[in-house]
């Protein structure tokens, strides 16, 4: 750590060391404005009332879809929103905090054991947005890149699962049924790449919302093999769908936008 930065940047978070200018953890300041800062409570309030703004309109039109991977006739299928977990609905800056000021690094096994503890948070908005989706009969299913895995101790072969129910109703986000909690490797195409899933929840349900913190909950193909300037491009060509059918979340932490930088990563700070 003396002459390195911590960057976590893969779901749910990949720790990898990159050289840098200063000493000083680079999630130190992210975890500063997630942990402490009004500006993120407002973003994050600000994203969910924007898709309360748009709902109703979703309900009504029979043909609106926010998933690329609904084909066919939906307008008789039930609605559906479609959400991420990790830093979407569970705000787990406590488990990247504990990294930052142990100055340690991320495993699967302290993962697992933060995932067990079932103390995320709520990302503020997410509990009363999910709420009013109860309210208005619309399903509210979640694709997560948590992943199932056997746990020492445990008969079950996705006890992550569970743990993740018990903490989203710990929360506020009760009544939350198995099949509408779709996880990384729960099935053999169920991998980080969310595409399968949403296949999967589009074929009974007619998807009117997506919500997540990375372009993967949205969009195919974004997390490895591509340019910034590729992915600016697809943010660009769906312009129409942020903010009215896709809603992203703010996450300064980790995700595929880390992951797609090829080194040496200053080369894409710009200066003057």
């Amino acid at each position: 750590m003396k002459h390195f930065c911590r960057l976590l940047c893969a779901a749910p978070f990949l720790l990898l060391t990159v050289g840098c200018a200063s000493s000083a953890n680079d999630n130190f300041n992210s975890l500063l404005w997630m942990q402490s800062s009004a500006e993120y409570r407002a973003n994050t309030t600000l994203v969910y009332r924007a898709a309360m703004e748009h709902i109703d309109a979703a309900l009504r039109d029979r043909s609106w879809t926010a998933a690329k991977e609904q084909s066919g006739d939906c307008s008789k299928l039930p609605p559906a929103v479609v959400l991420d977990i990790d830093e979407t609905v569970l705000d787990n800056s406590r488990y990247m905090g504990k990294v930052v000021l142990e100055n340690g690094r991320w495993s699967p096994d302290t993962w697992d054991e933060w995932v067990s503890l079932k103390e995320a948070t709520a990302v503020p908005g997410a509990v009363a947005f999910i709420e009013a989706m109860k309210k208005k009969n619309v399903a509210v299913i979640f694709i997560s890149n948590r992943e199932c895995g056997r746990r020492e101790g445990s008969e079950s072969g996705c006890v992550q699962e569970a743990d993740t129910i018990e903490n989203l109703a710990k929360v506020g986000v009760v009544g939350v049924r198995p099949e509408n909690v779709l996880l990384k490797g729960e099935r053999e195409d169920w991998t980080s790449e969310k595409k399968s899933r949403r296949e999967a929840v589009a074929k009974n349900y007619r998807i009117v919302m997506l919500f997540g913190d990375d372009l993967g909950d949205f969009l195919p193909d974004v997390k490895k093999n591509i340019t910034p300037q590729e992915r600016d491009r697809l943010v660009r060509e769906n312009s129409g769908q942020w903010g009215r059918k896709w809603f992203v979340l703010p996450n300064p932490t980790y995700g595929s936008w880390l992951n797609i930088l090829q080194e040496p990563r200053s080369r894409y700070i710009r200066g003057y």
